[in-house]
């Protein structure tokens, strides 16, 4: 069959389509070889490095700082006190408009009269060498007066506690009450309530590169450079700027390699303002890199919540209403620009969301405490909402006598009942509950397992089944940041352009922290194009060479950051193939790109080399037609606007077995299905997903920051805080159903976090299943030996 003008074939036929194959990333080999450039490679001429004084107690005022004896140490070149950096550096607050009510007091680049968690910066140490100002750490004598600290969120909305900010009245941060419909109408209808509270540990990202930044002012331009592992080059470019005093155009941000983010790498440090500000200040580059104390200390936390829920069920297994009332600590500000409530706006919001029940009511509240700052990390109130809910559901199921499975295909939103809306008005374009849930059964020959657990609990061995059903937040539009007034751009942006030997540069405004996002960019524009992959460079992490845009977080990189990408490449192909029609005297519609080459869209018979073409327009215009003009660049951006939010779904299995005499799990296998829509790299998205169960599973059985009553984190170094390893590790099988969104052209949707979203969720339910015999119920994470020795009686 030949094909016409009036044929043209999409990007995921064209001939030689990388749409859809696991090719290996272009990053690969440099970062094998041991080449990547991360921030701690980076040695600049006359750069100091600065270490931070950082406060021993949760909660004290400053009372004095005496650094004489310390400026006498070699090499010292300054120590700054937070006093003197704050006429260098503004302070701000960490509050968007569209969370009503939410509010955070000035939050300074370091302390200026007192300190509110352990680990607050209260002094800066600038020195030739990193071990010069370790050495004069110690000489800094600060006098403290102690305060006491609020470490407990269940009483710090009690009047005898004291206020962390007296000027904001209170330690509630934010409230948010939501209502759907009549639920107490609905749980009296029920036949059944069941209720339970819901305990999930504090953790960190743990990333293996720590947090980075080199910060270097230069006076003759009056411009500060800024090298970071960020997630988000052109946001810290414009806080950076606002808070100094400077226009954008004076900062420039460049992020080479990162070694993770998770999220962790996508806000604003206070301790990396600082850098900035020294760095002005100063006159000369200053690096900083936290080591892992620090990190455990001031990175981002997160999950730290207690949710008491209801479910209310009728006999035939229909779910009549579901109710919440959450309550999580943040630490002593609302983190910025994105906040601290945002991760329990999202539980409220997506509680309940695969059922059709619409009776929903739901309280969170955010209070401010003594610890370490909380805020957005992979998977954003996801394991929690999944956790309540799908809590919830297993524990109706086992009231009533009903299977976990039955219950579910009785209640999922049915995948042709799409477009609609969840009880907190989150509208679902197309999802595919029930398609998943019926791959997963088949996957994990459910029935089979049923068996084995019957016969194997005869040897009084005990394993258990967890489903956990989920939706994912993805591509979020201007509703989630801009809608609030924060300065984070929802679009991104891409840049093509075929260079003068026939390869092509793209510069694109996502970033790249190890999901593959070189990749990804790479193939979608080799396709559209037709040129091999080899002829493709992606340039990206570099706000003087790249279009504006958010960067990558909230699992966006593929359908924003892809779809530009596409855009700008079909218009490249078609400013190529006009000037190919003049070069080659045919109209451009019968002409194509295949294999680096110009050929007969007809016949496929080849005509122009793509290398001979750019010769011919870069360096013998002359030769070309009369007013032909070529323009072998285009830049096209992207960003949301019919739907807020593309929204994935999937589901996810555990198969465990639980030691009853030492408390002990040990994973057997793990089951995820996924919906991302089109799918582009599937080796890239099964490991993305792997890689998100992982951390489900490290929040499920081990990670958990622990504070004492004083407020000093206890476990802060990598002996005491567990995170999973391979052997912990079962194998973890992935399966996939399409449905793309119809909000683009590429149809795809994200896929960075749908694995962390329900791996706990899965673990906590195959727990309960393993330990029913026993009557025994565990709604706290991470299930350690000692909860679950405590839940079976045996301690």
């Amino acid at each position: 069959m030949t094909r016409t003008d009036a044929e043209p074939l999409s990007v995921f036929d064209r001939p030689n389509s990388y749409i859809g194959k696991a090719v290996p990333r272009p990053n690969l080999a440099r970062l094998m070889q041991g080449r990547g450039l991360y921030v701690s490679d980076l040695e600049l001429p006359r750069m100091a490095h600065v270490v931070f004084l950082r406060s021993p107690h949760a909660h004290a005022r400053i009372a004095r700082i005496e650094a004489h004896e310390a400026r006498r140490f070699p090499e010292i070149i300054a120590i700054v006190t937070g006093v003197e950096l704050s006429n260098v550096i503004s302070p701000w607050v960490g509050v968007l408009s569209h969370l009503k009510g939410l509010k955070s007091a000035p939050q300074h680049a370091m302390a200026v009269d007192r300190v509110r968690w352990q680990g607050e910066a209260v002094a800066a140490i600038i020195a030739k060498s990193r071990a010069a100002a370790e050495d004069a750490v110690d000489a800094v004598v600060v006098e403290y007066e102690e305060l006491a600290p609020v470490t407990d969120m269940r009483s710090a909305l009690d009047p005898q506690t004291p206020l962390i900010h007296p000027s904001l009245g209170d330690n509630l941060a934010f409230e948010r009450l939501h209502h759907t419909g009549d639920v107490d109408r609905a749980l009296l209808d029920s036949d059944e309530i069941v209720e339970a509270e819901f305990v999930f540990g504090r953790h960190t990202g743990v990333t293996l590169e720590p947090r980075a930044v080199v910060a270097d002012w230069n006076a003759a331009e009056a411009r500060l450079t800024i090298y970071q592992g960020t997630q988000a080059p052109h946001m810290v470019q414009n806080i950076a700027a606002m808070h100094l005093g400077l226009r954008d155009s004076q900062v420039r941000v460049i992020c080479k390699d990162v070694g993770g983010s998770f999220g962790i790498k996508v806000h604003v440090y206070a301790d990396e303002m600082a850098t900035y500000a020294l760095s002005k200040m100063l006159r000369r580059p200053i690096k900083f890199v936290a080591d892992r104390f620090e990190s455990f200390n001031t990175d981002i936390h997160a999950r730290d919540h207690r949710c008491k829920g209801r479910i209310g069920i009728k006999r035939d297994g229909t779910i009549t209403a579901f109710e919440i009332d959450d309550l999580t600590g943040i630490g002593p500000y609302s983190m910025y620009p994105r906040t601290s409530a945002i991760e329990a706006n999202q539980v409220v919001n997506l509680v309940g969301g695969p059922y059709l029940s619409k009776d929903y009511r739901a309280r969170t509240r955010v209070v401010f405490q003594n610890k370490n700052v909380m805020c957005q990390y992979r998977a954003v109130g996801h394991p929690i909402a999944c956790s309540v809910t799908e809590g919830l559901v297993d524990l109706a199921a086992a009231r009533i006598g009903m299977d976990v499975v039955e219950i579910r295909r009785r209640n999922l939103i049915p995948d042709d009942g799409y477009p609609c809306a969840s009880p907190t008005g989150l509208r679902f374009e197309r999802l595919s509950h029930h398609a998943s849930l019926q791959k997963l059964l088949a996957m994990m020959d459910y029935d089979r397992l049923r068996a084995e657990q019957n016969e194997l609990r005869k040897s009084q061995v005990y394993r258990g089944i967890g489903i956990a059903s989920f939706i994912e937040v993805t591509n979020p539009s201007a509703a989630f940041y801009g809608i609030g007034g924060a300065r984070i751009s929802s679009q991104d942006g891409v840049a093509v352009r075929l260079d003068a030997q026939g390869a092509v540069i793209c510069q694109t405004s996502i970033t790249e922290q190890g999901q593959g996002s070189e990749a990804v960019t790479a193939q979608i524009v080799a396709s559209v194009l037709g040129v091999s992959m080899d002829r493709v460079r992606v340039i990206l992490g570099d706000t003087d060479n790249t279009p504006y845009g958010g960067g990558t977080w909230a699992s966006r990189g593929a359908g924003i950051g892809g779809e530009a990408a596409l855009q700008a490449a079909k218009q490249l192909r078609k400013n190529i193939l006009e000037v190919a029609g003049a070069i080659l005297q045919s109209s451009p519609a019968a002409l194509d790109i295949v294999d680096n080459d110009i050929v007969n869209l007809s016949d496929g018979a080849r005509r122009i080399e793509l290398q001979e073409l750019a010769r011919i327009v870069y360096f013998r215009p002359d030769t070309l037609p009369p007013g032909i003009q070529p323009e072998l660049m285009a830049t096209r951006h992207f960003v949301p606007r019919e739907y807020p939010f593309a929204f994935t779904n999937g589901v996810q299995a555990s198969w465990l077995e639980v030691d009853i005499e030492t408390g002990f799990i040990r994973l057997l296998k793990h089951w995820v299905v996924e919906d991302c829509g089109t799918i582009i790299n599937p080796q890239l998205v099964d490991e993305q997903i792997r890689g998100g169960v992982v951390q489900g599973l490290g929040a499920a059985l081990f990670e958990k920051c622990i504070y004492d009553d004083r407020g000093q984190l206890t476990n802060a170094n990598m002996a005491d805080y567990l995170v999973p390893m391979s052997g912990e590790m079962p194998d973890i099988e992935v399966g996939h159903v399409v449905s793309p969104t119809e909000e683009t052209e590429l149809g795809a949707k994200g896929a960075g976090e749908a694995g962390t979203a329900g791996a706990a969720a899965a673990v906590a339910n195959a727990v309960n299943d393993a330990l029913r015999s026993f009557g025994a119920v565990i709604t706290e994470i991470p299930l350690t030996p000692q909860l679950i020795l405590a839940a079976l009686g045996r301690i």
